[in-house]
């Protein structure tokens, strides 16, 4: 399997398009369902609106993959419920890249394909390595360091449940990038100037995986 700092590596290498986050679909809706005096009248704001398809987010990709989340942003019957389930797409060797959920448990358990994750807790923590086939599922705690890959050369699909309809997301090299490039570059003990401007943009979610997977698959 590719090591973690093979994967780090490889999501320097992909640009992807913009879609850094959920803008809410109808943010004045997500306020009536807050201040609705009973259940009964939220579910009267939302009844006509109470499915949510993932197949139409400009996120559901597999090319490389994509992040589709059901929220509050998104789905607004969802709001007040506190959980948030996401569509994982994973193409044939695409990686989700290192982040954490500042709000959020997350369970994540996979349908299809082969997939690899990588979690590290916190400082002094080893890193947990579970392989996900299908029916198999793992936990990243709220705040956790975690990436995953498909190993295959077909599609990877998982389902991803977290406990909080706002969870946050945080891409590590893309908030790393952000320091000032003297201190990045401290962090890592070099005098080389940083290396932030490869760094793709979190797009869909997703990026290309580990050149090993990529040569093995013949893309």
């Amino acid at each position: 399997m590719p090591s973690i700092s093979s994967l780090l590596l490889s999501a320097l290498a992909v640009a992807a398009p913009i879609f850094a986050v959920d803008t809410p679909v109808n943010a004045t809706l997500n306020k009536e369902i807050k201040t609705a005096p009973t259940e009964l009248s939220k579910l009267d704001l939302v009844r006509d609106d109470y499915a949510f398809d993932f197949t139409q987010s400009e996120k559901y990709s597999y090319s490389p993959g994509g992040v589709v989340n059901a929220n509050a942003a998104t789905f607004p019957a969802s709001t007040g419920h506190g959980m948030t389930v996401a569509w994982l797409a994973l193409g044939p060797c695409a990686m989700l890249p290192p982040h954490f959920h500042p709000r959020a448990d997350n369970f994540v358990v996979a349908v299809e394909g082969n997939t690899t994750t990588y979690m590290v807790q916190e400082n002094g923590a080893k890193i947990v390595t579970s392989n996900l086939t299908p029916g198999k599922l793992t936990i990243f705690p709220q705040g956790s360091v975690h990436s995953m890959q498909n190993n295959g050369c077909t599609n990877a699909t998982l389902i991803s449940a977290l406990n909080s309809d706002d969870t946050g997301t945080t891409n590590l090299l893309n908030a790393l990038y952000q320091l000032p490039g003297d201190i990045v570059d401290a962090a890592f003990g070099t005098n080389s100037t940083s290396n932030g401007g490869s760094v793709p943009d979190v797009g869909t979610g997703a990026a290309v995986g580990s050149a090993e997977c990529r040569a093995r698959c013949g893309l």
